[in-house]
């Protein structure tokens, strides 16, 4: 097998093993409905399900958010794998060769390929090698001492292959190169660090605490070095390298993730030890940014796997302040969010230690505060509340706080707790609410956060005249071809004699060109596997939404006869419709024989269109 091109039988193996309910059930609750199965849809936020799954075709489709393909694109999708990750992965839980990707038949690997499994190897070596060193040499004694004063066991040292890399310059890079590893490699893999003299190579970490930072599938593929004692920088973190990128990488999301999947919530900490101290109190759903900024990446990881997030920062201003600007981007990706508060500028690592794990489940775990409660809280920082200028400043932008809330009963709910805290009259809070609303609704018209709206929350109430637009006639007769022509080969062979790629909408006419040249390999009529064959999310979704159709009759071939000659009538028909409006413009205008010109056009294609 030459190049990175996956075999065919390799797809269909993976799909013949990985049934469509199987693979989607274990995200979402399916229920039987006729043929098909539906849940609500694990990619967009809605209030009843639109998520459907057809066994008998082995495909799923969303009518909210348009997603939809085999269980290979569901896996993409709710994993957040490229097509050929998801194949791999699939592969290899159904116990199918990965032949694929190699250079050529004596299973040489491509440079990138083979670059990757060597720092693989690398970082896992590097790991063992720094966790062997806190634990059983003189050179891991005080980084030891030190993990046991912050409250760390043994098991939790092992659990989190916690190590320690020693104050040497050289410590691992000779580690590394008695096992014959490619230094300069190494150096590209955030392992090591060149000389400024360029005369060779020395260990990026030293005298550090060593914490292991693992991929999704558990692979380690970078490290964070805590510095012992008051050295500058405090946490050092590997360099982005083809393995790891900080923007993309949630610290113990590997162990979490099982966790965070039951519960559908997960918690965001800031710090390392912050998750290693959570998880020992009985948080298992914790995962840390790589002391880098939230990115609307790490976002985007969190609602593939979750619906809601605690945020529990530290308790002091900076981190209060981080929390203010990571909620928008957890917010705009649908999910609920809810911020747990820590007293006395503590971070959550020194509130487990001086008042015990179950008063961090209890007091801090369970009582988290909404947003809009921590957007008021923090907002009391910035003004002076013992000063009636300060009183009034705050409640004033309190409200606007508050007039941002979609629900009237949530507005009613802050607006009283600031009645009764300063003393004004309901009714005054609430005609400066609805004022500040006035104001906000002529800026932003209302509408839908979702650009597919017509099943979210908002929308609860006036569905009807929001559900997705109605296809035009002549385009459900070209969906209804298509429809035919992937499930049976001989429609697809007259719809190319007589139609070829004539139809009239664009996409259409690409799947109908994907069927010839599937169809022409010798391929059977499975729609799962011509789906995988199309690599091209658009098409992909435009497939699946013509197969979840319902009431498209059976093949036959007279009526495909018919729906082909409708399709070769549409150009015509544009044609004619154009004619009439240049006909009426040259009547108004009196250009009496350019009308009958036109007049005489109009005839020879109505005459067309009869015979």
């Amino acid at each position: 097998m030459t190049g990175g091109r996956i075999p065919e039988e390799a797809i269909e193996a993976v799909l013949k093993h990985h049934d469509i309910v199987g693979t989607v059930g274990r995200y979402v609750h399916l229920s039987k409905s006729g043929k098909y199965m539906k849940g609500l849809c694990p990619f967009h936020s809605e209030k009843t399900p639109s998520f459907t799954v057809t066994p008998e075709k082995g495909i799923f489709h969303c009518y909210g958010c348009g997603k939809g393909g085999n269980a290979i694109h569901f896996t993409m999708e709710i994993e957040g794998y490229s097509f050929p990750e998801a194949v791999r992965l699939m592969a290899e839980d159904a116990g199918v060769p990965v032949t694929w990707g190699l250079s050529h038949p004596s299973g040489e690997h491509t440079a990138e390929q083979r670059d990757r499994k060597i720092l693989h190897e690398a970082h896992d070596y590097a790991a063992r090698y720094y966790h062997y060193l806190l634990l059983n040499t003189e050179f891991g004694r005080a980084a030891k001492a030190y993990l046991r004063d912050r409250g760390m066991t043994d098991k939790l040292i092992d659990q989190f292959m916690i190590g320690y890399a020693p104050d040497r310059w050289d410590a691992l890079t000779k580690f590394l190169e008695k096992r014959d590893y490619s230094l300069s490699l190494m150096e590209q893999g955030g392992l090591l660090s060149a000389k400024n003299d360029g005369s060779g190579y020395v260990d990026r970490f030293r005298d550090r605490i060593m914490f292991p930072i693992w991929d999704r599938d558990g692979k380690v593929i970078a490290f964070a070095g805590r510095v012992l004692g008051d050295g500058q920088p405090k946490y050092l973190n590997s360099s982005d390298s083809m393995l790891f990128h900080k923007s993309r990488s949630l610290y113990n999301f590997h162990q979490a993730r099982p966790s965070i999947r039951k519960s559908r919530k997960v918690v965001l900490f800031e710090g390392y030890m912050d998750v290693i101290k959570a998880w020992q109190a009985g948080v298992h759903n914790g995962v840390a940014t790589m002391g880098t900024a939230f990115t609307e990446e790490h976002a985007e990881i969190m609602r593939r796997n979750a619906d809601e997030v605690i945020i529990c920062y530290d308790g002091d201003d900076a981190g209060q302040a981080a929390a203010l600007k990571t909620i928008p981007m957890l917010e705009k990706t649908g999910l609920r969010v809810w911020v747990a508060l820590l007293p006395g500028r503590k971070d959550p690592d020194e509130y487990i230690a001086e008042y015990g794990p179950q008063s961090f489940l209890r007091e801090i775990m369970d009582q988290p505060v909404s947003v809009t409660k921590f957007r008021l809280i923090f907002l009391r920082k910035s003004h002076k509340l013992l000063e009636e200028e300060g009183r009034k400043n705050y409640v004033l932008e309190g409200v606007r706080i508050v007039a941002e809330l979609d629900s009237p009963t949530e507005r009613e709910f802050y607006l009283k707790e600031l009645s009764r805290e300063f003393g004004l009259t309901l009714d005054v809070l609430k005609q400066e609410c609805f004022q500040i609303r006035e104001t906000m609704r002529k800026v932003h018209p209302q509408r839908d956060k979702d650009e597919q709206s017509w099943n979210n929350g908002m929308n609860e109430g006036r569905r009807t005249s929001n559900r997705p637009p109605v296809v035009p006639a002549h385009h459900q007769v070209e969906r209804r071809l298509l429809y035919w022509m992937m499930q049976d080969a001989e429609a697809a062979e007259l719809v190319h004699d007589r139609l070829g790629d004539a139809f009239n909408v664009e996409d259409h006419a690409a799947l109908a060109a994907y069927l010839y040249a599937y169809y022409a390999q010798g391929a059977d009529p499975e729609v799962s596997r011509f789906i995988s064959s199309l690599r091209d999310e658009r098409l992909e979704r435009t497939a699946t939404s013509i197969l979840s159709m319902d009431a498209v009759p059976p093949y036959e071939g007279s009526v495909l006869e018919a729906h082909v000659a409708d399709v070769l009538k549409q150009p015509k028909l544009r044609k004619l419709e154009e004619r009439k409006e240049e006909w009426v413009r040259a009547e108004r205008s009196g250009d009496v024989i350019r009308a009958a010109q036109i007049a005489f056009e109009i005839t020879t294609l109505e005459r067309q269109l009869r015979s």
